[in-house]
């Protein structure tokens, strides 16, 4: 999937909801998260980051867990300092829930799956 696509993607064959999940440069961050029709949930993190790494598998299970709810969208820090500048982060991994661009829930540090899972679920419904 491209970060930037519309929609909710699909299997073509059984038509059930696929995960979301993309890595978006600096220069696509915006469309990626402004074109979402769903939440999304942006990981902020970097290769060498320790829990950033043990928290990611947890990230793409909840993705394939929530697949058309939310959007996982990947930002490397490294590679993109002016997003983490933008939202003022300080440590990671930090994670944002944003619904069309505004921010509506943050976590930061490595948290078990069903800790992000509610997390998800009570930032999305704020």
């Amino acid at each position: 999937m491209p970060s930037t696509a519309t929609g909710v993607p699909r299997c073509a064959t059984c038509h059930h909801s696929l995960p979301w999940i993309v890595e978006a440069t600096a220069g696509e961050f915006d469309d990626a998260v402004a074109t979402s029709a769903l939440p999304v949930v942006v990981d902020l993190w970097a290769p060498w980051c320790g829990p950033c790494r043990m928290v990611s598998p947890l990230l793409e299970e909840l993705a394939t867990d929530l697949a058309g709810s939310i959007k996982l969208v990947k930002v490397n820090v490294d590679e993109a300092p002016g997003i983490s500048a933008r939202f003022g982060v300080q440590g990671i991994p930090t994670f944002l829930l944003l619904d069309h661009g505004t921010e509506k829930g943050r976590l930061v540090g490595a948290h078990p799956l069903h800790e992000l899972r509610a997390w998800v679920q009570q930032s999305s419904t704020a």
